[in-house]
């Protein structure tokens, strides 16, 4: 089983990593030889060494992911499976240890994080999807999982998080048909965000990322974090993990007076409330009607 790529983006082949908004959002794009981004073993190891490197980065507020082309993935690459590149069982048991690692990095990170569905997002591809935060996807993009028409099933995500996503009998009916299902369908049952017109998807993403940038980065960790671990847990555990995060709220974002987190802003959120000073209107001019309707 190959090795990882180093973490240097110059060393990367067949994945980019683009900073932009002065360093605060990070575009991971993987652009392989193949058609339709099969995400082959060294693709994907690429794709991990590319989220650590942006998990390192303290600057990074959001991150992007994309297939290059107008495509996202078309899955693992089952050639190479057929081919015998994932090795022997236990080595194919270490590559889809070494993938949920991937897709739970990504999961964890603390930045926000969104997936931009275009083309076909299959198996491995949709699994990428399911780990992030906020996924738009194009009207014209086709998603499901067909693993089981090459005798396949899902390794890092493809059942576990999409039956927490969209419940149990819609899990079994895009596993157990194989089914291409369109966007609306997908928005329609949670998987994404928002599906948009292909040529403005573009737009879309930038005033997402506009709208998110101006917030208190501090509240947005904070916030991820705990509606993360909380669904997995009994009512009363989250109610008090909840509770003690809003503890972390006010030690850390309410009183200007303390050691600070620089981006927590300490004191401004409420101060911009009670004031409605220019930073609560901008945060609101840019989030107020966004996805609403």
């Amino acid at each position: 089983i190959p090795t990882l790529k180093p973490t240097n983006v110059d060393a990367y082949r067949e994945v980019s990593l683009a900073r932009s908004h002065d360093g605060r959002v990070a575009t991971i794009t993987w652009n392989p030889p193949k058609r339709l981004n099969p995400l082959s073993v060294w693709l994907t190891d690429e794709l991990v060494a590319a989220v650590e490197e942006v998990h390192a980065d303290e600057q990074l507020h959001m991150v992007v992911f994309r297939g290059a082309g107008g495509y996202f993935s078309a899955g693992d690459d089952l050639t190479e499976i057929h081919e015998g590149m994932w090795g022997d069982p236990n080595q194919t048991m270490r590559r889809i240890r070494f993938y949920q690692r991937f897709a739970n990095t990504i999961e964890d990170l603390d930045k926000i994080t969104v997936a931009v569905a275009e083309g076909f997002v299959l198996g491995g591809g949709l699994e990428i999807t399911m780990a992030c935060d906020l996924a738009i996807i194009a009207d014209s993009c086709r998603w499901g999982m067909p693993e089981v028409d090459s005798a396949m099933t899902p390794g890092w995500g493809g059942t576990t998080r999409m039956i927490r996503l969209i419940g149990r009998r819609r899990t079994k009916e895009i596993n157990l048909i194989g089914a291409l299902q369109s966007a609306q369908r997908g928005v329609d049952w949670g998987l994404f965000n928002r599906a948009v017109p292909d040529d403005q998807i573009d737009a879309e993403l930038e005033q997402l990322i506009d709208a998110m940038l101006v917030k208190n980065q501090q509240a947005l960790r904070q916030l991820k974090f705990t509606m993360n671990k909380n669904p997995d847990a009994d009512m009363t555990t989250a109610l008090a993990f909840e509770a003690y995060s809003e503890l972390a709220t006010a030690a850390i974002n309410w009183r200007p007076d303390t050691q600070q987190i620089p981006d927590a802003e300490p004191g401004k959120g409420l101060e911009a409330f009670t004031t409605k000073n220019e930073l609560w209107q901008e945060r609101r001019k840019r989030a107020i009607d966004l996805w609403s309707a």
